[in-house]
């Protein structure tokens, strides 16, 4: 078998995220979902941004939100995700490379531009994200790099990327070279309307293996198994021999299979300023302990005190070093 070189390889939709903050009169002018994510194209794209004020920009995307978060814990990530060459193309490669992630996957070129989400946060912290995904649709099987996923101890893909056809082979491409080679392959089901979308798909990763350990929060868990009952939900994917990460919000985050469960409490928060990235740093957290061969009651505690720390600042990625945090918690990393 390959030796690790990375404690885990992300795939997702590259998208450069522009912040802004908006009062809830704002989204119901522009007949907006709260909490809610919607694709849009070039047109409504520029149309929302000039009517947003002032932003933030910062290079996201939720897989890649995840991979920042490893490098931040002092761990070894790589990323796949597709952007061009372009402003926004640039500094999206500067980004990612300068917080210590590996992302060398070939650019676009002649084609739709860098890929961007328009996130909008409300005075209670939620965000209804507005998203075009440009470049990042035209990621496809040759972008994926054979010796970076069989080096990886698990490979993990966005439920978002499962929209375009040749993304959905690129990570079938992966998730079989990645067990060839004795890794994981992780999912994150992103959001419930991805999950209404694709919920027999993303069952059939589960009930055939193709997915070894499944990301979500209690809205797509019961989204996934149809039901209202989140225990009947649970129930469900533990069925499947799955290992399951899933964030309660304010009640924490629980983790379980067929032999195991384990659930423990949220970091006491004083103030939340941004909820973009909560399930990001999660998965970062929670990825970095089991590729440090942590419990599975200290994965789940790591990921809870990776997605406290990002929801008190605006963005998706640390503002300082998780390794940091995570000592000040009593993690010894």
């Amino acid at each position: 078998m390959t030796e690790t070189r990375f404690d885990a390889l992300c795939i997702g939709n590259a998208i450069c995220d522009v912040f802004a903050h908006v009062e809830e009169d704002f989204l119901l002018r522009e007949d907006l979902v709260k909490g809610a994510m919607r694709l849009i194209d070039t047109e409504e794209a520029v149309r929302l941004f000039d009517k947003m004020g002032q932003t933030v920009r910062i290079s996201g995307g939720s897989a890649g939100n995840t991979a920042a978060g490893i490098a931040s814990l002092g761990g070894k990530p790589a990323y796949f995700g597709k952007v061009a060459e372009d402003e926004l193309g640039d500094s999206y490669y500067h980004d990612m490379n300068g917080t210590g992630v590996y992302f060398n996957t070939p650019r676009l070129r002649d084609s739709n531009p860098t890929a961007r989400s328009m996130i909008l946060i409300t005075p209670d912290g939620e965000r209804t994200m507005n998203t075009y995904l440009g470049a990042c649709v035209e990621f496809t099987p040759s972008d994926v790099d054979e010796d970076v996923v069989a080096a990886s101890a698990v490979t993990y893909m966005e439920g978002y990327l499962w929209d375009p056809e040749e993304a959905k082979k690129a990570f079938l491409k992966a998730a079989e070279i990645a067990h060839k080679n004795g890794r994981k392959v992780a999912l994150t089901l992103s959001d419930s309307f991805c999950v209404d979308r694709y919920r027999s798909e993303f069952q059939s990763l589960l009930n055939e293996k193709v997915v070894d350990l499944l990301f979500a929060n209690e809205h797509e868990l019961r989204a996934l198994y149809e039901t209202s009952d989140l225990d009947t939900a649970i129930n469900a994917a533990r069925e499947t021999g799955a290992l399951t990460a899933l964030t309660l919000g304010e009640n924490g985050a629980m983790a379980f299979n067929r032999e195991e469960t384990v659930k423990v409490s949220a970091q006491a928060i004083d103030n939340v300023v941004d909820l973009t990235g909560a399930g990001d740093l999660f998965a970062s957290g929670f990825l970095f302990g089991l590729a440090r061969d942590y419990s599975l009651s200290d994965a789940t505690s790591l990921g809870c005190v990776c997605a406290a720390n990002v929801i008190t600042h605006v963005g998706a990625r640390p503002e300082r070093p998780l390794k940091d945090v995570a000592a000040q918690s009593g993690f010894d990393i």
